[in-house]
């Protein structure tokens, strides 16, 4: 068997063992954090797996789903487990932003962390040529992928504790050329100019921004971008580590992000693909 067949099928259910832990509500990395994971779709999703990794080093985490419907696989992941809580919030709806902050006060008072785990832009462009890209698509994008973070930032600032962390989740596409990422590209550039801004205006308040970039993985969002399998395998063939990035290692990325580990970093893109980023030819 290969490593990385190994490594796919290693759980993040691991990291209740790491460092001894009896208890990851007690005694975890994130022990008596709480915070909110916005929006997961399915287990498969990279929320999902940073979702996991926080609640399982011992945080109380919300997570989102963006409408009722898409809610119902989210109830299924976290039921009977009692340090998960829902939330809805669909990052269009400006209304529901305040609806977010009255669900936090009513269930957590306060938030020690917060990630961002949205992007959407129109199928159409994400086909053809990126020169061909409408007005509308390019703002649909720009609004869902980037200016969502901005907007739940500005939400959740009087509702984080000193030392808290904000994180996004961005791709290689922000700083290459990618054929097929096209528009996505620059809205995960927008993301990442905009969570290097949002570092110095929540610095002053003791709150880090951050973001992961994570290789290609199979998730509902990446099946968007044509040709995923075939980026999957050629990254595995490419990478350093000989094998793509799977969501597990996002989700210990995250715990490390998240927790106060990482106390003196902010501003900073932080890759998980493997190595792939730093080839050349």
């Amino acid at each position: 068997m290969s490593a990385s067949t190994l490594l796919q099928g290693y759980s993040v259910r691991a990291y209740r063992y790491a460092g001894g832990m009896s208890d990851p509500g007690t005694s975890g990395l994130l022990a008596g954090k709480k915070g909110l994971v916005l929006n997961i779709t399915n287990k498969n999703s990279i929320g999902w797996a940073i979702a996991e990794a926080a609640h399982l080093h011992g945080a109380e985490v919300g997570v989102g789903g963006q409408n009722e419907r898409l809610l119902e696989s989210v109830l299924k992941l976290i039921e009977g487990q009692p340090r998960f809580k829902s939330f809805t919030i669909d990052f269009g709806n400006d209304a529901e932003y305040d609806q977010l902050v009255e669900q936090v006060k009513k269930s957590y008072g306060s938030l020690d962390f917060v990630v961002h785990s949205a992007a959407f832009a129109p199928k159409e462009a994400m086909q053809g040529k990126f020169i061909d890209t409408t007005r509308e698509d390019f703002a649909v994008a720009l609004d869902v992928s980037c200016y969502s973070f901005l907007k739940l930032a500005a939400t959740v600032k009087p509702l984080m504790n000193p030392g808290g962390s904000l994180m996004t989740l961005t791709y290689l596409g922000s700083v290459r050329a990618m054929r097929a990422y096209n528009v996505m590209g620059v809205a995960k550039a927008a993301l990442e100019s905009t969570m290097r801004y949002l570092a110095i205006d929540l610095g002053e308040v003791g709150v880090r921004v951050n973001a992961l970039s994570p290789g290609p993985m199979n998730t509902v969002a990446a099946r968007g971008v044509p040709g995923l399998r075939e980026m999957i395998d050629f990254v595995s063939e490419k990478a350093p580590m000989k094998r793509a990035a799977v969501q597990e290692d996002v989700g210990g990325s995250a715990v490390y992000l998240l927790s106060e580990l990482s106390s003196g970093v902010t501003g900073e893109v932080i890759y998980v693909d493997a190595g792939y980023n730093i080839m050349a030819m």
